[in-house]
């Protein structure tokens, strides 16, 4: 069986919600893990690389396992999300400083290492960190899919305006995660 060259980054799920507007993106949030998990179960079952990119929220102390344990506090506005796509043993993790996915993360040297060509992106937010690393995956000569059922915005409008962006732009195949060859 020939090496999957498609990898599934999990963008900004793992996370408090503390922040403005979090409320309204942490409901959009519990309505996408689901169909991530999912999409991350059919990854996993290929062999082929799930790597969790998220925010430090500026705590530059903290590394990703902290950042898991705080967010599935229960009292936490992400506890559901995080205990839903807690990441596995075999996934690999990168924490970054900004938008980005590629900004100042070793991103690239971990994609290069796994052979991937394409990378599929899920999470949060399709405006912001989803959008410009499509673009940036884009620069790099990656294959961009974002499966559409796969991320949010704050709002509907929001979510679906840069979706579009990001197919027109990039070529990126926006169709859903049930897609047979989403994982390739």
């Amino acid at each position: 069986m020939a090496r999957p060259t498609s990898a599934l980054l999990i963008i900004d799920m793992i996370n408090l919600f503390d922040f403005e507007g979090g409320g309204r993106l942490a409901k959009e949030a519990v309505r996408i893990a689901p169909r991530i998990a999912h999409l991350k179960a059919r990854f996993s079952e290929a062999g082929a690389p799930v790597i969790y990119v998220n925010d430090n929220f500026m705590d530059w102390r903290a590394d990703f396992r902290d950042l898991v344990a705080i967010c599935s506090h229960p009292e936490s506005a992400g506890a559901k999300i995080a205990h839903l796509l807690a990441p596995g043993p075999d996934d690999y993790y990168i924490l970054k400083p900004k938008h980005s996915a590629f900004l100042a993360t070793p991103l690239s040297l971990l994609l290069a290492e796994c052979g991937v060509r394409r990378v599929v992106l899920t999470g949060l937010a399709a405006d912001a960190c989803i959008l410009i690393t499509a673009q940036e995956a884009n620069m790099r000569e990656y294959q961009v899919s974002v499966p559409a059922d796969c991320v949010a915005a704050q709002t509907a409008e929001r979510r679906t305006r840069a979706l579009a962006v990001i197919k027109a732009s990039f070529s990126a195949d926006v169709r859903a995660s049930t897609a047979p060859d989403m994982v390739a």
